[in-house]
């Protein structure tokens, strides 16, 4: 795959985004990691429920390791350690009332990720 290929080029653990922006525009490129852990520190998820917290932090983790894409297929909460939360439809519900809610939420997390979210 292209992107594989121009990461291993870069020599860095970064997304298809900060490989373009990079690679495309010479800007300073951010790891998946290090997005990650800019959004921690702006303390983005204090405006959801305890239970909805847990997911996107463990979402958030999940980012740093796989990338985006994988976060968009509810499937991702098949894999640890989602499976300890209970099942997928159980965790979107439980944390944050419904599938819409859910995907509204991922939705403001990317925006977050990748600076076109406010705090």
């Amino acid at each position: 795959m292209i992107w594989d290929a121009l990461a291993e080029d870069v020599g860095r653990d970064l997304d298809p985004f900060d490989l373009i922006c990079h690679v495309v525009f010479d800007q300073p490129a951010l790891t998946r990691r290090e997005r990650a852990e800019q959004v921690k520190k702006r303390n983005y998820f204090v405006k959801y429920s305890a239970a909805a917290q847990v997911v996107l932090n463990a979402l958030l983790d999940k980012y740093a390791d796989v990338g985006v894409v994988e976060l968009e297929n509810i499937q991702v909460f098949k894999a640890p350690p989602f499976l300890q939360m209970g099942a997928p439809m159980e965790i979107v519900k439980t944390a944050f009332g419904s599938k819409r809610d859910y995907e509204q939420a991922l939705t403001e997390l990317e925006a977050v990720l990748y600076g076109g979210g406010a705090a």
